[in-house]
């Protein structure tokens, strides 16, 4: 039986090729800093991150990249819509995230951009490293298998 959605944690924007192209390490839920009409867009649900990435500077957090389309209703009070935006962590997750990338050479790749329970936008932040071509290969041998398997035993019994 399929998982039920809940309505507490509302979806807003995936990056879906993520998995693909990453190696997912640790992840960490990040408030993110935005005016009123970045919030009222993502209310009405336009946004992607799927060519967005974090990056450490002056010992902050930020994303970068991630498109919040302009809110319509709102003329010239507007945001723009590729600015990079602070996220918001703990001192210590911070600096655990900056040595990661300085000293491992990982990347931070934003998966989920999602409201919280109290109304909250956040952003579900991954350690990640790339994968090479022959990893991206042997993940996608795997998925197919697993999905000509599934038909197996389905047509089996």
């Amino acid at each position: 039986m399929a998982k039920k959605k809940d309505p507490s944690r509302r979806q807003i924007a995936a990056n879906r090729k993520a998995r693909f192209h990453y190696e997912i390490g640790e992840s960490f839920e990040a408030g993110i800093a935005l005016t009123g009409t970045e919030v009222k867009s993502l209310r009405v649900g336009k946004a992607t991150i799927a060519e967005s990435y974090a990056d450490p500077r002056h010992n902050e957090i930020w994303l970068i990249n991630a498109n919040i389309p302009e809110y319509l209703q709102a003329n010239r009070f507007n945001h723009e819509p590729k600015r990079p935006r602070k996220l918001l962590l703990h001192r210590k997750q911070i600096n655990k995230l900056m040595g990661a990338v300085d000293r491992d050479g990982m990347t931070l790749i934003p998966l989920k951009l999602y409201f919280n329970e109290r109304g909250r936008a956040k952003l579900l932040l991954a350690v990640a490293k790339g994968k090479k071509l022959h990893d991206k290969r042997e993940t996608e041998k795997k998925r197919d298998w697993s999905r000509e398997k599934g038909r197996l035993l389905r047509a089996r019994g």
